[in-house]
């Protein structure tokens, strides 16, 4: 007779073991390892915008952005993941076990793809929800100039506030507000445009 495949279940320090020495970013859920994808130039050069928007606006306060190297661990779930760009206000609390995660960013955002849309809406922001210090979870689109700000509100419910081209979408929790313009302004296309004028 034969026996069931046996699941693989990992520890974390196993998988930070593995991380160490991968090229590659992973996340850690109960026991599982889970390659990351790697983004698109749009992803790409949208990240860098939202970071470079916030960083100018943050300067000269206890606030700190971080790209996507961050690890962030969510300690209710277990969760360990690098969000596209994460704020941090006042110390980095760093995770026990991983002294490379940070427990206490009060601003996530994830840059959308067609890949992981629905885990960053649905599984994703459950995990990040169970964040106290968490206050806004801001979604940027790839495919329209839409950016969604989901704000916690005193009672822990959350709001869904949406900015589009012209508008501005507003971090609370920050104090700044990120132009839909500026963060999809993409300086190639307008040479590109003006040379075939």
């Amino acid at each position: 007779m034969n026996e069931p495949a046996r699941r693989i279940v990992w520890t974390y320090a196993e998988y930070l073991e593995q991380e160490r020495a991968s090229p590659t970013k992973h996340e850690f859920l109960n026991g599982e390892i889970f390659a990351m994808a790697g983004g698109t130039p749009e992803h790409a050069r949208l990240c860098a915008n939202v970071i470079a928007e916030i960083r100018a606006q943050l300067r000269g306060r206890p606030c700190v952005v971080y790209s996507a190297d961050l690890r962030v661990r969510v300690q209710a779930t277990g969760l360990a993941t690098y969000p596209d760009v994460s704020v941090v206000c006042g110390r980095l609390e760093r995770d026990i076990e991983d002294k490379d995660a940070a427990l206490n960013p009060i601003v996530l955002v994830e840059v959308l793809s067609e890949s992981s849309e629905a885990y960053d809406r649905g599984q994703k922001f459950a995990h990040y929800r169970r964040i106290p210090s968490l206050r806004e979870y801001v979604l940027v689109s790839q495919h329209e100039q839409r950016i969604e700000v989901f704000h916690r509100n005193e009672d822990d419910s959350w709001t869904l506030r949406e900015a589009r081209a012209g508008e501005g979408a507003h971090l609370e929790a920050v104090g700044c507000a990120l132009s839909v313009d500026e963060i999809y302004r993409d300086p190639f296309s307008q040479v590109a445009t003006a040379a075939e004028g």
